[in-house]
């Protein structure tokens, strides 16, 4: 297994299988390349099947251990299980989807080898829903949500990213995972230095707080140092944090909720285990980071296993080192900055 500078081994790895969607999220930072998305057909840049399944067969040399699929949507690839099915036996493969082409074909995705999806779903009412996403396809997600669970995808676990538009549907979000099994709920911190913004960010230790105060028991994982919030609803009406009352009543069962919360947290960083890979076929160290894409040539083994040993031998911390704010911009630590050759080097 590859080791950075760092001490981080790199044990996962994403795979944006395509920039297409047929969503307009009013967040999205494409992986971190931007707003790229291009036409719903398919694009000769992206990456083939077999390149695909070539690099994922190179990382498994590397004893990476888990892909998980991303987009843009994934199930825009009409090749997915083919590639799912050809991915290294001993890798767990997980997807991110917005759900709305589950239904059909979950069957076959388990089948091919997919274990677990998670699936965008920022709120619970369709009105809120396609204010935040663009579409009118609330119930294609929800079909898509049942379909993953009845194909044994279990446990769905549903992103909803929270920032000033969707964090007063957080109540309404926990009681709903706590009243379904299967269901579980990752709430992902807005990151404005990605999507511009910043006035839509919330402060997400209130959010920390809020979960704390709900939680039976609270657990953290290794990776990024999450924490892990069990919560139990007591029936009582549920105030979310720093919003009003949404009048929703809570139900009965445990609902499991993750906060994800990159932004300025070094802890989250330090953990991080994971390289990405573009739909065009460059890795990258980081999510954040956008002067280290690394083309992988013709996609052949040995330039893989070399693209892959220079991307992780390339990563660098993140927050409050690599990237530090100054007047409330985000700026590359001169450290990290590669001056120009002068006539003297």
């Amino acid at each position: 297994m590859l080791v950075d500078d760092f001490g981080r081994e790199v044990s996962g790895v994403r795979v944006s299988l395509t920039d297409r969607c047929n969503f307009d999220c009013v967040y999205c930072h494409n992986e971190g390349l931007g707003d790229t998305r291009g036409p719903m057909d398919a694009q000769d840049h992206e990456m083939g099947t077999d390149d695909v399944v070539r690099f994922l067969e190179v990382a498994r040399e590397f004893d990476v251990e888990a892909v998980k699929f991303t987009g843009g949507e994934p199930m825009l690839r009409q090749d997915l299980e083919e590639i799912i099915r050809r991915t290294p036996d001993a890798m767990e493969v997980s997807m991110t989807t917005n759900g709305t082409f589950l239904p059909g074909r979950a069957p076959e995705l388990k089948a091919a080898g997919l274990e677990r999806v998670n699936v965008s779903q920022d709120a619970l009412d369709a009105d809120d829903f396609a204010a935040v996403t663009k579409t009118g396809a609330y119930e294609q997600v929800v079909e898509g949500v049942e379909a993953a669970l009845e194909a044994g995808l279990a446990p769905v676990k549903l992103n909803m990213v929270v920032f000033e538009a969707t964090a007063g549907y957080i109540p309404q979000m926990v009681d709903h995972v706590a009243a379904n099994d299967g269901l579980q709920l990752q709430l992902i911190e807005y990151m404005p230095e990605l999507v511009g913004n910043p006035d839509w960010a919330v402060d997400i230790d209130r959010v920390h707080g809020w979960l704390e105060e709900q939680a039976d028991r609270v657990e953290r994982r290794d990776m990024h140092d999450r924490r892990r919030y069990y919560v139990s609803p007591d029936g009582e009406e549920v105030a979310g944090p720093d919003v009003e009352p949404e009048g929703e009543t809570a139900a009965s069962g445990e609902g499991m909720v993750e906060i994800v919360d990159p932004v300025e947290n070094e802890e989250f960083c330090a953990n991080c285990e994971r390289v990405r890979v573009t739909h065009d076929g460059k890795l990258k160290g980081c999510l954040n980071r956008g002067d280290d894409h690394r083309p992988m040539g013709e996609m052949t083994k040995p330039e893989i296993r070399e693209t892959f040993r220079e991307t992780v031998a390339n990563r660098v911390p993140y927050y409050g080192e690599y990237l530090v704010e100054e007047d409330g911009e985000w700026v590359l630590n001169e450290k990290y900055v590669k001056k120009p050759a002068t006539a003297d080097d």
